[in-house]
């Protein structure tokens, strides 16, 4: 079983829209995929038009049997909806006075070892939420828009990632994905290859410009769904392609 986690402190670079999407195209491929939203905004279900009676939350403050949260979104896709009340869930965590970074971990125990694939979207920023997800994970993705500052961005958010993996050493940046990639913007080719350069190994084949990934949510539907044959939907299964190609190493 990999454990992605979808991360960047930085918001609007496309970490919900990958994460579906993604966990979209990992199930049409057959493989077993959990989703896991660990924002408060709860964006996904309403991406996935999944209307969830219970969330992670209520998982992790033992309401609710894990199998009880995990909602049906798609064949072969399930997912553990976030929303409101990862806030008050936060708090709890912050008055922990140890432990409380494998808060996540412990309530995942039992995770039902069949999934292939468990991807979980993080919210923008830097919290202990977020710090849960990476304990976690075993793998991070993350997102880079193609604009001025995503280097500094992403240079900053390696340097957090590197005191995690003092205590979760099998931790590991494993794919770099830039997005909002605009071939009428010099700009974009300048970063892209400052990515290449940076980080050739992790680089993945960028996610175009393409107005499709900004409406298909508003349908409820992922990418494959809204249109099918649009540059959207190529670049996320040619995502999911390098990443099943990895499944060996």
């Amino acid at each position: 079983m990999r454990k992605l986690a979808i991360a960047l402190s930085k918001g609007g670079v496309g970490k919900s829209t990958t994460a579906v999407n993604l966990a979209s195209a990992l199930a049409e491929r057959q493989r077993r995929v959990l989703l896991i939203d660990m924002d408060t905004q709860g964006q996904t279900a309403r991406m996935l038009n999944v209307a969830p009676t219970h969330t992670i939350a209520d998982v992790i403050n033992g309401d609710v049997a894990l199998t009880e949260a995990v909602s049906e979104a798609r064949p072969g896709l399930n997912l553990l909806a976030g929303g409101r009340g990862l806030a008050g869930l936060k708090r709890a965590i912050d008055r922990k006075d140890f432990g409380g970074e494998q808060t996540l971990s412990e309530a995942l125990a039992a995770l039902d070892r069949d999934y292939a694939y468990v991807i979980v979207d993080t919210a923008p920023g830097w919290d202990v939420l977020t710090v849960n997800a990476l304990f976690f994970a075993d793998e991070v993705l993350t997102p880079v828009a193609l604009e001025m500052l995503a280097l500094q961005g992403l240079q900053e958010f390696v340097r957090s990632l590197g005191a995690i993996r003092r205590y979760h050493e099998r931790l590991h940046l494993r794919y770099v994905l830039p997005t909002f990639l605009d071939r009428r913007v010099r700009k974009s080719d300048d970063i892209l290859q400052q990515l290449k350069a940076n980080y050739p190994a992790e680089l993945c084949s960028p996610i175009r410009y393409n107005v499709r990934l900004s409406e298909a949510p508003g349908y409820g539907q992922t990418i494959f769904e809204y249109a099918a044959h649009s540059t959207g939907a190529e670049d996320y299964r040619l995502l999911a392609e390098r990443i099943l190609s990895d499944e060996q190493r």
